[in-house]
């Protein structure tokens, strides 16, 4: 007699090594989304910060220009009264250099922390307006919504004194050896102005303080 054998298909065991890979690639393409995210966030913040260093910038040369602007149309309408710090167009935002004056030019003095400090401040200075006094820098123009300063830019100037010629000091100034009217070497009504801006750019953490110094007749 013959005997038949029925054979069973084997049954293969399963471990799930394709779901593990298939994770394992699920994984990977996760970590590379989230390092590249973090490229381009990081990549808009050193754009932005770079924009509101150059807006900061920008605008504290801006009031620079304008308070020099101010000094020299000035000085163009001079009359019998000299341009003279406290006075006419100077007033409240101009001062007499002066180290002896501790209120003014002391650790704590009003120029001093104008020029140090390493916050935002604005007390003793003018506010720049741009032309006519009439822009508010920190509204958005029309059609530049982003283009806006957390602070309009503000700036002081300081009468360091008359222009002497290089070889004459103040001392002889003073004495009435040189000076105007005197027909000396260092006859002059030329006045040495230093500027100091501080403005801000559209986030108010981001600030710039420049200088620069100006000759302008005081009559």
């Amino acid at each position: 007699m013959m005997q038949v054998r029925f054979l069973r298909p084997r049954r293969h065991t399963q471990h799930g090594a394709v779901l593990v890979v298939a994770l394992i690639f699920l994984l990977l393409l996760t970590i590379l989304a989230m390092s590249a995210s973090g490229r381009s966030l990081l990549q808009e913040r050193m754009a932005g910060g770079l924009r509101n260093a150059q807006m900061a910038e920008i605008s504290a040369d801006t009031a620079l220009r304008g308070a020099e602007w101010t000094l020299w149309t000035s000085t163009s309408k001079l009359t019998a009264t000299p341009l003279l710090c406290g006075s006419g167009v100077l007033s409240g935002s101009c001062y007499r250099y002066d180290p002896a004056n501790a209120a003014v030019y002391g650790n704590a003095g009003t120029v001093t922390k104008f020029r140090t400090s390493p916050t935002w401040i604005a007390t003793g200075a003018q506010t720049h307006r741009g032309p006519g006094n009439s822009v508010n820098y920190t509204v958005p123009s029309s059609g530049y919504e982003t283009a806006r300063l957390a602070n309009n830019p503000v700036y002081l100037i300081e009468d360091m004194g008359v222009e002497l010629p290089p070889g004459v000091s103040s001392a002889l100034h003073e004495s009435g050896s040189t000076g105007t009217g005197s027909g000396g070497v260092g006859s002059t009504s030329r006045h040495v102005y230093r500027v100091t801006a501080r403005a801000t750019g559209g986030d108010k953490n981001t600030m710039r303080v420049l200088e620069s110094t100006f000759a302008a007749k005081s009559n």
